[in-house]
């Protein structure tokens, strides 16, 4: 078959992503899975095009080598985003156009962004998942799962309470919220239980967005079904009079909430717009949840292919550090090589050129040639060039081309980057011509696969929580130390004497900053990371702090993207996504 008839010609000027979406070829999904090795019998299939992979595909191809290993981060970003999934998607099929086997990896969009500021995250232009629509939206459930299961677990702790409390739960150390997956700023603060004795013991609460739930982020990291059903059981929802922890298991709730969640835990297999496989699997937010897809889909795919691509929300310093801390060890894996996604337009804005507001157009001083700026901004790329070589893997510097880019900026930002410890600093057009605009990326990034690594966790676990929150601080972020509030600091002293005091830490922080105060662009100095609260997510297996005024439910923009968001009457086809 000729390429013209495989994949979208690329036209000029680039169409909306829903048109391209639309347009493309779309191959049966059994297709997509037979050229892996996959057959009918390890797919339940949801309709034509999407299908989801048995877990014991791993059995039938154990003896199979582990593809290499590729994540995909970003330097800080700005609120428009600088194109991550749109470069692994375009990354996976550069690598495609150069005949190797390869897997996209990527989390399941939540729908508060995709009806509020960013829009989905399919990817964009000519490198995107498809179906387009039903990756954004509902696809295969397990967003309503993670919710179901997660508001089964709070409807159940109010019902213990109510009917006597046996369990002796103190109401004021309860930490469970209910969750939806919307951004909905009024339910941050809630009161339940209003109107009478009937309706329960009346007490402060609140929602948190459904992909920072802590259900969300087990899906994430378990690796069978026992283990999903373990994870469910020890999650910790508060204290009891004695200060002693109060479960899940303690409830008698863990065993229904693993038969909502039991056909969550299998990826859903989609594909490309140039046809390679891609699984789409768990959706935790990176700022506020350790943000990165399943540890089952990467093993799965690693199995299958010469390459996984997968991705790990915002930038370096919150999903990379979290994707090399709390997934890789929870999976045993760890990567090949990293690659750092970089724009010109963010890094003059680190450099003080401009400010990028959402909805509104790009100051002149960002599209215009500005080699000091650039050069100034460009220490946050260098930044997080050492952040990634932390954790001693080899690091190729993706630059996301925009139209206004010019050859001398991409040539000082290459220098920078390749001084700073990159193998390679790519200029890469795969919004704009699909696979064929990623394949000098592609052929950087095998190079980089074959180099030696020296993998390593940024601390040990069996160091103090309070010291590996100061590690993360200091070592990433670039602060002076960190100043533990009171609450904070008898949440820590709780969790040590409980025997928590072993796990890994999930940092909650603003993505738009090294610090906790988004305002702060570039490589902040000279600040002190404030915790003010820490959380315990035993079931997931980490401890959360939040830093400075991090929320746990956003809130949506004076124009949301769900006002152009609608249906053809005519067509029954959706309009306006993106």
């Amino acid at each position: 078959m000729s390429e013209g008839s495989r994949f979208n010609a690329p036209r000029t000027p680039v169409p909306s992503d829903l048109d391209i979406a639309q347009e493309a070829p779309i191959d049966p999904i059994l297709d997509v899975a037979a050229r892996v090795g996959l057959t009918a019998d390890d797919l339940e299939m949801f309709g034509t095009y999407k299908a989801k992979v048995h877990l014991d595909v791993r059995d039938k191809f154990a003896d199979r080598p582990l593809g290499k290993y590729i994540d995909v981060t970003a330097i800080t970003p700005t609120p428009l985003g600088e194109g991550k999934t749109t470069t692994t998607v375009g990354l996976a099929q550069g690598l495609g156009r150069l005949g190797k086997n390869v897997f996209t990896c990527i989390r399941q969009p939540s729908m508060g962004p995709t009806f509020g500021i960013k829009g989905g995250a399919a990817g964009g232009g000519y490198s995107q998942v498809i179906p387009m629509e039903d990756f954004n939206l509902h696809l295969t459930g397990d967003l309503h799962a993670v919710s179901m299961a997660n508001n089964l677990l709070a409807a159940a702790i109010d019902n213990h309470i109510h009917h006597g409390n046996k369990l002796d739960i103190e109401p004021t150390s309860i930490t469970w919220n209910r969750v939806v997956d919307l951004n909905d700023r009024a339910l941050r603060g809630t009161v339940i239980a209003l109107g009478g004795k009937l309706n329960g013991r009346p007490r402060e609460c609140g929602f948190d967005i459904a992909v920072a739930s802590e259900v969300m982020a087990i899906l994430a990291l378990a690796t069978d079904l026992a283990d999903l059903r373990g994870r469910l059981g020890r999650i910790v929802i508060g204290t009891n009079s004695k200060k002693e922890a109060v479960t899940a298991e303690d409830l008698k709730v863990a065993g229904a909430m693993t038969v909502l969640m039991k056909d969550a835990l299998m990826p859903t297999l989609l594909q490309t717009l140039e046809h390679t496989p891609a699984l789409i699997h768990a959706g935790p937010f990176a700022n506020i949840a350790h943000g990165n897809s399943s540890v089952i889909a990467d093993q799965l795919a690693l199995r299958m292919s010469d390459y996984v691509v997968t991705e790990s929300g915002f930038g370096a310093d919150i999903g990379m550090e979290k994707f090399m801390d709390i997934k890789c060890r929870a999976s045993g894996l760890s990567p090949d090589c990293v690659v750092l996604v970089a724009t010109i337009r963010a890094l003059k804005m680190h450099g003080g050129c401009g400010k990028v507001v959402a909805g509104k157009p790009l100051p002149p001083e960002l599209v215009e040639e500005n080699l000091p700026g650039l050069e100034r901004g460009a220490a946050n790329m260098v930044k997080h060039i050492q952040i990634a070589k932390l954790f001693g893997v080899p690091v190729v510097v993706a630059v996301n081309k925009f139209s206004a880019d010019t050859d001398k900026e991409v040539e000082l930002l290459r220098r920078i980057a390749i001084e700073a410890g990159a193998e390679d600093a790519v200029m890469t057009d795969h919004w704009a011509l699909g696979g064929a605009g990623a394949t000098d990326l592609a052929e950087a990034v095998m190079a980089a696969c074959e180099m030696p690594k020296d993998f390593r966790f940024l601390y040990p676990l069996d160091m103090p929580i309070e010291e590996k929150i100061r590690t993360i601080a200091t070592k990433v972020y670039g602060a002076d130390d960190i100043v533990v509030e009171p609450k904070a600091a008898r949440q820590i002293a709780l969790y040590e004497e409980l025997g928590y005091g072993n796990l890994p830490i999930c940092m909650a922080k603003t993505h738009l900053s090294l610090s906790h105060d988004a305002k702060l662009k570039n490589v902040p100095t000279g600040f002190k990371l404030p915790i003010r609260e820490v959380r315990a997510s035993l079931g997931a297996g980490f401890v959360y702090p939040l830093c400075g005024n991090m929320m746990t439910m956003p809130g949506l923009p004076s124009r949301p993207a769900f006002e152009g968001v609608d249906v053809d009457l005519e067509t029954g086809r959706v309009k306006g996504l993106f």
